[in-house]
C-alpha cells in the first residue's frame, strides 16, 4: 500500500490527464442523443402498431 501523501500526488497526476469535452461537442452529443430516442420510439410505436394490427386480425378470424 501506497502512503497517503503518493497516493494524493498520483491521484492528481490521473485527474490532470483528463480532457473536458468542449461546449459544442457535449451539445452535438446531446443532440445526437435525442434524435436517436425520438427515432427509436417511432419505430417502436411502429412495431407495436403492427403487431397489434395482426393480432387482432388473428382474434377476429378464430374468435
Amino acid at each position: 500500500m501506497a502512503n497517503p501523501i503518493q497516493f494524493i500526488q498520483q491521484t492528481r497526476a490521473e485527474i490532470a490527464k483528463i480532457v473536458w469535452p468542449t461546449r459544442r461537442e457535449v451539445v452535438l452529443t446531446t443532440v445526437t442523443v435525442f434524435i436517436m430516442a425520438a427515432l427509436t420510439a417511432v419505430f417502436f410505436a411502429l412495431v407495436d402498431i403492427l403487431i397489434r394490427g395482426g393480432l387482432q386480425g388473428l382474434l377476429s378470424i378464430f374468435g
